[in-house]
């Protein structure tokens, strides 16, 4: 279906893409139905009839995801919907964050798949702005890494944005990362480098280092981003000290919550976090009908 104006425009701003997330919506409700119909639905509630449901949160959190749930209820058949917040929010149990009205059965039919969507990206965005907050005090932003959902990358990116994240590359073509295996097969961590510099000259180049003895070569070789694996604080400091600005750092390597703060102080200047996508929990959204507006 064709998605109205607005809602266009609203995933456009939010830097994604309405016709992917069109797609992806779609073969999820499609999913879900099987080739079939919501055969519960269908027995229990008349095909006349309407209703007004709300999304509603169970939980504290920061919400993402409303503008895929609500493409999920347009697609379903929602005639009318009521934005009552936006992505990015901040949210107590009992707050109602999305109003929608249409027949009662196409929102039925809707409603676990906006629910999917909405509970898990909101979980993203929540969990996030708890490691954002527990580096606040610090130059260090938290940043999510490619440990993302099969298909969900730009929604789950977009979530750790709501939450106050920062995203790193999106795609293996977009930036490149010198990772262990490929130094060992480019001979170094320089060679490695130099060889992308000079086959992909105008892409941004990040280098992972697990020893500070590799990181004056790094440097030397022109490198102005590098990754800063499984050290600990002590020798990340002693990295910043070495690096002097000369070049981005990030800190990554089974990083927790409880040491966010820590491994922030050192000076790095990124935290590398696959848990912002790949772990974390879903908040807890509910789907109640009502009869009236």
């Amino acid at each position: 279906m064709t998605l109205p104006d607005d809602l266009s425009t609203l995933l456009t701003q939010a830097g994604l893409d309405p016709v992917s997330v069109s797609d992806l919506v779609a073969a999820t409700l499609e999913e879900d139905l099987d080739g079939g119909v919501d055969v519960t639905t269908e027995a229990t509630v008349p095909a006349d009839q309407r209703v007004w449901g709300d999304l509603v949160a169970r939980a504290d959190g920061v919400v993402a995801g409303l503008l895929v749930a609500e493409v999920a209820m347009r697609m379903a058949g929602a005639a009318e919907v009521e934005r009552r917040v936006f992505d990015g929010t901040q949210v107590g149990a009992g707050d109602v964050v999305l109003s929608v009205e249409g027949p009662t059965r196409a929102l039925l039919t809707a409603e676990r798949t906006a629910l999917n969507f909405c509970c898990h990206l909101s979980g993203v965005a929540t969990l996030t702005r708890r490691w954002a907050d527990a580096v606040q005090h610090t130059k260090a932003r938290v940043r999510d890494t490619r440990k993302t959902t099969p298909l969900m990358r730009s929604l789950e990116k977009y979530a750790v944005r709501c939450g106050g994240g920062a995203n790193h590359r999106r795609s293996l073509s977009d930036q490149a990362l010198i990772k262990d295996n490929h130094v060992l097969a480019a001979g170094g961590a320089a060679e490695a480098f130099a060889s992308v510099r000079k086959a992909f000259p105008d892409l941004p180049v990040q280098v992972e280092v697990t020893r500070l003895d590799q990181l004056q070569p790094v440097l030397d070789a022109g490198a102005e981003s590098i990754l800063l694996d499984n050290m600990a604080p002590d020798l990340m400091r002693e990295a910043v000290a070495v690096v002097a600005g000369r070049a981005e750092l990030e800190a990554s390597g089974g990083l927790t919550l409880d040491v966010a703060a820590t491994v922030a102080e050192t000076g790095v200047d990124f935290l590398a976090v696959g848990a912002l996508t790949h772990s974390a929990p879903v908040l807890d959204l509910a789907f109640d009908l009502r009869s009236q507006p």
